[in-house]
């Protein structure tokens, strides 16, 4: 059971802040602009990550396929973006502990208004320890539409530092993420099927491959990753550990972890043949800390799949490793669930 708390006073959130200690469930963050989905945001973002999804590059394929005028606009901009809008509860974040049930809703094509809420659902001191400050976890519930429709849900849970000296002494249950021993990582494939629009004609992306389940492919292209205050930018991503160096733990700025998630869905589009689009993410975890430069390598594994409106609904666990020095080590460990032929 939370305890009593009183409410900051209307619309007290410090430039600085949202501090754990300034928070309390039911809380509803001020949102941050609309952006719309225009032409060169989306160029952008295929510059920063390689994006490559056939529908988000051919007008004319997209058109054929979904019966959209409009190209699709990329999930990975999508969910970089709407996870950019959420920082306002994270600007002082020290570690985003989980996603859990994110949900791509529905298509959303250029054109089309993203607008994204954020709202308080629990909160839980961290355990006090003398060597750091008083901390504690705040989990967020999450909403993006485009022109007002419902788009994206999801909650995260990013850990926060307080205020002042003292923890406030919230308890509640805030869970976890997507069970990383689940056989597809997370992701009911059945129920997501129902995400898949029914009437895209996806036998016009190509014919079906012949990836076996539970088989690795390691993606020979790796790329390095630079730019990276760019997606920050045009995210209106305002957590302190992106954009100021001594704001880190690491004494580097870390890289965005959506950047990171893009380039990856990047390499698996050029491993799964007629990629469509995302629909769910299961558990992405990042493992380990990216800097500006570093050489990224990927490998996918095919965890399941189902038959879904006239297509394949595939869970996949994506992994990244930087390259950095003579030991390379995992960045990323993602599980999504992609459309394909």
């Amino acid at each position: 059971m939370s305890p009593t708390y009183a409410a900051p006073p209307p619309g007290h959130i410090p430039l600085d802040g949202p501090y754990y200690d300034l928070l309390r469930p039911g809380m509803e963050l001020p949102r941050q602009p609309g952006v719309t989905l225009d032409s060169g945001l989306c160029a952008v973002y295929q510059a920063l990550v390689g994006e490559r999804l056939a529908l988000v590059q051919n007008r004319r394929l997209c058109a054929e396929v979904t019966g959209s005028p409009e190209p699709l606009v990329s999930p990975g901009l999508l969910m970089a973006l709407s996870v950019g809008h959420t920082t306002t509860v994270s600007r002082r974040v020290i570690a985003n502990l989980f996603y859990r049930d994110v949900r791509l809703l529905r298509p959303v094509y250029q054109g089309q208004t993203l607008e994204t809420s954020v709202r308080v659902v629990a909160m839980r001191d961290a355990r006090p320890r003398p060597d750091r400050p008083p901390r504690g976890m705040v989990l967020v519930a999450c909403e993006s539409t485009a022109d007002g429709a419902p788009a994206i849900t999801y909650q995260r849970c990013p850990m926060l530092p307080t205020e002042g000296p003292d923890l406030p002494g919230f308890s509640d249950d805030i869970g976890s993420g997507a069970a990383t021993d689940h056989p597809t990582g997370g992701i009911d494939l059945s129920a997501c099927a129902e995400l898949v629009p029914y009437d895209w004609r996806l036998d016009l992306l190509g014919q079906p491959d012949a990836w076996e389940v539970g088989t690795t492919v390691a993606d020979p292209l790796r790329d390095y990753i630079d730019n990276t205050p760019a997606l920050g930018h045009i995210t209106h991503n305002l957590a302190f550990v992106h954009r100021d160096a001594e704001a880190s733990p690491y004494q580097r700025r870390l890289v965005n972890g959506l950047q990171v998630a893009g380039m990856a869905q990047a390499s698996l589009s050029r491993v799964l043949h007629g990629m469509a689009a995302v629909v769910a993410w299961g558990y992405c975890n990042h493992t380990g800390p990216v800097f500006e430069g570093d050489l990224l390598s990927f490998r996918h594994t095919l965890l399941g799949q189902v038959s879904a409106a006239g297509g394949r609904l595939r869970a996949v666990r994506t992994e990244a490793t930087a390259h950095r020095d003579e030991d390379p080590s995992q960045v990323l460990d993602w599980t999504l669930a992609a459309v394909t032929p």
